[in-house]
């Protein structure tokens, strides 16, 4: 059920990020068509462009976070046992929510502070765009929590303990050298007889 919750949430993200970059092109396309024929502009433009971009990228990073597509590597931790990647997960997970503590109380502060104060194109609220930031921390902590009691009850499975995964490009480009490197092996191994020297074919 919870999942599910989770999934409606990200599909609705999606949706207003989608319609994020859709006001975004409007404004941005129709203020530089309007300069460069009727030398007039869309005043609030760039100021609302901006801070749809801020909010875009946070939201898009809850959407990131309950997916495992935001960076890192799995080089070290793919390698482990899988007592090792829980270890891992569980300590990552710690910070991850540290941090993210951290971000949310920052933030928090900023949107307080900057309420009072007016942008100076739309007379908006800053807070509104520091507010970008709780929402952000308040989703993705959430997210953590969740994943975080998964793994301490056993909930997750053996595939799921690395939370990064390399790129398919990356894959198919260890899996070809693997390939490369068992071929030149195995050449190697044919081209010498048992006796250590090299295999030669019969005389004329």
């Amino acid at each position: 059920m919870i999942n599910a919750a989770i999934d409606r949430l990200c599909r609705l993200i999606d949706i207003l990020i989608g319609l994020a970059l859709a006001v975004m092109v409007v404004l941005v396309f129709g203020n530089v068509l309007l300069r460069y024929v009727f030398n007039s502009g869309i005043a609030v433009s760039e100021e609302v462009s901006r801070w749809l971009f801020v909010w875009l990228c946070f939201m898009g990073a809850v959407v990131a976070l309950k997916e495992g597509a935001h960076l890192g590597t799995d080089m070290l931790v793919s390698r482990l046992p899988v007592a090792g990647k829980k270890v891992c997960l569980v300590l990552g997970h710690l910070l991850m929510l540290y941090i993210t503590w951290l971000f949310l109380a920052g933030s928090w502060q900023q949107a307080r502070i900057n309420m009072d104060m007016e942008a100076p194109v739309t007379g908006a609220p800053m807070g509104i765009f520091y507010a970008s930031g709780v929402v952000f921390s308040v989703l993705a902590g959430i997210l953590l929590l969740f994943q975080l009691v998964r793994v301490l009850m056993g909930q997750v499975s053996d595939s799921e303990l690395v939370m990064i995964k390399e790129s398919e490009e990356q894959a198919e480009l260890e899996a070809l050298q693997a390939e490369l490197a068992h071929g030149h092996a195995q050449g190697d191994g044919a081209g010498a007889n048992p006796s250590g020297g090299t295999a030669k074919g019969p005389r004329s």
